[in-house]
C-alpha cells in the first residue's frame, strides 16, 4: 500500500466564507451608510438628471457622486463578466482580478473627473501654483482633505492586488504622487483656473498608501503566488 500518496485538497474552511460574507454585509451597510448621508446633495441632483440636463449630472460635484453610485450595478456585472471569462479560460484569482480592475477604474475616475472641473474663468486666467509643502493643508479643511484622501485610495487598494509589480508600499506611493503629478500638470496647463499645490501631491499619494494598507491581505498574497508555487524536482543525473 502506498502510504505517500497525496490527499486531495481539503475544502475552504467555513470561517473563512463567513468571513467574506461578513465583509461583503459590512460593505453593504457602509454603502447604505454613505448613501443614506448623501441624500439631500443627491435628491437635488436627480431632478437635473432625470430631465435630461446633462450639466447637472456631470458638471457639479453632487452629479458625478449620484452618477458614480448609479454605475455600481453596471460595474458589478463587469466585473461579474469578466470573472465569468477569465473562469473558462482557466485563470487563477478570476474574481480577485477582475474586482480589482473595475474597482480601479470605478473607483479613480469619477474623483479624477471633479478634479478636472473647470473653474468661473476657466480659459481666460493662468491656474495658481503652489510649490510650497503644508501651507494650503490648513485651508483645505476636514472635507478638503478628505476628498483629496480619496482620490486615488480606489487606485491604491486595488492595484496592488491586480500587478504584482505594484504591491509594496514605496511603489504605491509612488504610484500615487507620480498619478496626482499628472493631474496637477494638467490643470494648469489647460487652465481649468484651479490651484496646482504640492500639498494635494502629499494627500493624493497618503490616501493611496492609506489603501493599500488597507487592502495588504490580500496584494501581499498575490506578491508571493509565484514563488509560493512548488517547482520541479531536478532531474537525476545520468
Amino acid at each position: 500500500m502506498n502510504h505517500n500518496a497525496s490527499s486531495p485538497p481539503p475544502s475552504p474552511p467555513r470561517r473563512r466564507t463567513r468571513g467574506r460574507a461578513t465583509l461583503l454585509g459590512l460593505g453593504v451597510l457602509a454603502l447604505a451608510g454613505a448613501v443614506f448621508a448623501l441624500r439631500r446633495p443627491l435628491l437635488m441632483s436627480a431632478p437635473m438628471c432625470m430631465a435630461g440636463r446633462w450639466q447637472g449630472c456631470f458638471g457639479t460635484f453632487n452629479g458625478v457622486v449620484l452618477m458614480t453610485l448609479a454605475a455600481l450595478p453596471p460595474a458589478a456585472l463587469a466585473a461579474w463578466a469578466l470573472a465569468r471569462r477569465r473562469r473558462a479560460a482557466g485563470g487563477a484569482s478570476a474574481w480577485r482580478m477582475s474586482l480589482a480592475e473595475v474597482g480601479m477604474v470605478h473607483g479613480t475616475v469619477p474623483f479624477v473627473w471633479m478634479t478636472m472641473m473647470p473653474g468661473a474663468e476657466a480659459g481666460t486666467v493662468s491656474g495658481g501654483v503652489s510649490l510650497v509643502p503644508l501651507r494650503d493643508l490648513l485651508t483645505m479643511g476636514p472635507l478638503g482633505i478628505a476628498g483629496n484622501l480619496l482620490v486615488f485610495a480606489a487606485l491604491g487598494f486595488f492595484a496592488p492586488v491586480r500587478f504584482a509589480a505594484v504591491a509594496s508600499l514605496p511603489r504605491i506611493l509612488a504610484l500615487g504622487a507620480g498619478c496626482s503629478v499628472l493631474v496637477e500638470t494638467a490643470q494648469y496647463v489647460l487652465r481649468l483656473d484651479r490651484v496646482s499645490s504640492v500639498d494635494d501631491v502629499l494627500v493624493n499619494a497618503a490616501g493611496a498608501a492609506l489603501a493599500a494598507l488597507a487592502s495588504r491581505r490580500w496584494w501581499r498574497t498575490a506578491a508571493r503566488a509565484p514563488s509560493d508555487r512548488p517547482r520541479p524536482a531536478p532531474a537525476p543525473a545520468g
